[in-house]
């Protein structure tokens, strides 16, 4: 398991330095010495500059409800998430409406998110909740829940989000239909007591590795999954101390970084968020916070994502063969305001009255 260290990074450059496709690496010698042993590319320069300029387009959007929010023609035309994570529709949603309405115990809230996350879809909760009642784990029925998700499923709706693909888990749990099994899944966590487990982790890496010592759930879906249970009271974890790359965000990292030269990916990220300040001030961007929030390390990893995404178009000398050339989500605005609320535990404040001047 990749764990996020804060080994040596002073490793001699000297044998690494002239090994690259020149094309590639950035040609100011003072951003490879500042990122030695690892060798920035041309997109790690992009990296920067779309975290300013998507960060700039959700306070714009804020202020006009009418767009365009860019003359940048990509990020005008397809869909991107927001800079911070916690920012975006499904996040906001489960914040205001999963975790902080309803029992806040701690086995209540952590059946709560974890059957909001595994469906990871705002219309597959307000099903459950019009059919079923309050959803809580004190009157939670298999029979109920899974046949009502299974006439969604008969109707031809679909009830998990693309966001990202859940496993079967057929093979461990035996239903046919993958929803049963998720449900199986959520019984099995519950009757093990994971709430009182994680609520008593002292590190997030912990509360991870009680996560994906479950079946279907992996290296990343755990790390989402944790992430989003320390939005409740539950945990307190600061979000940067542990970092697990997805595979989106390998492929972004690979395109920033023509080598990493022996630097792991999470460190990588580590180095990203460290050194968030300085990078947007060498390139003149401005970059305005979420409150007093600096980048966390979900969304400097979440930003490479995005970035790979971005730099299919931007910068198509650096896509693999073989791999997406192209973006698949065209930008279409959702009608659906959003009163953006986060963690009180932050102290974020009012982020509506700290628009740009």
């Amino acid at each position: 398991m990749i764990r996020l260290t804060h080994s040596s990074l002073s490793k001699d450059v000297a044998a690494t330095v002239n090994t690259l496709a020149r094309k590639r690496l950035v040609d100011a010698k003072d951003i490879r010495s500042r990122w030695s042993p690892a060798q920035p590319t041309v997109a790690f320069d992009t990296y920067w500059r779309f975290a300013a300029e998507r960060q700039a387009i959700f306070f714009r959007r804020m202020e006009q409800s009418e767009g365009p929010w860019t003359e940048d023609p990509i990020l005008q035309r397809h869909k991107f998430t927001n800079v911070y994570r916690v920012s975006d529709r499904v996040s906001q949603f489960l914040i205001k409406h999963v975790i902080y309405e309803g029992d806040s115990t701690a086995d209540e809230l952590f059946f709560r998110i974890m059957l909001f996350k595994l469906f990871n879809k705002i219309d597959t909760w307000a099903l459950l909740q019009r059919e079923c009642g309050p959803i809580g784990y004190t009157n939670y029925s298999f029979k109920e829940y899974g046949s009502v998700l299974s006439h969604a499923m008969n109707r031809g709706e679909r009830i998990y989000s693309a966001a990202y693909i859940m496993p079967g888990g057929r093979r461990f749990f035996g239903h046919a239909r993958k929803h049963q099994n998720h449900l199986r899944l959520l019984e099995a966590m519950m009757k093990d007591g994971v709430a009182g487990t994680i609520s008593r982790a002292t590190r997030m890496a912990d509360a991870f590795d009680v996560l994906v010592s479950y079946p279907t759930i992996g290296n990343f879906l755990a790390y989402q999954f944790v992430t989003d249970i320390n939005y409740s009271t539950l945990t307190s974890f600061s979000e940067m101390e542990f970092v697990m790359p997805g595979p989106g965000a390998s492929d972004g990292i690979r395109k920033c970084f023509a080598s990493l030269g022996g630097v792991t990916e999470p460190e990588i990220i580590l180095l990203m968020a460290q050194r968030q300040d300085e990078e947007f001030e060498r390139l003149g961007v401005q970059f305005q916070r979420l409150g007093n929030r600096r980048l966390q390390l979900i969304d400097c990893q979440n930003l490479f994502c995005e970035v790979d995404k971005y730099s299919r178009l931007a910068h198509p000398e650096l896509n693999t063969p073989g791999r997406r050339t192209r973006i698949k989500q065209v930008f279409r605005q959702n009608p659906e305001p959003i009163e953006y609320w986060y963690p009180p535990k932050w102290d974020v404040g009012d982020v509506s009255q700290a628009l740009p001047e």
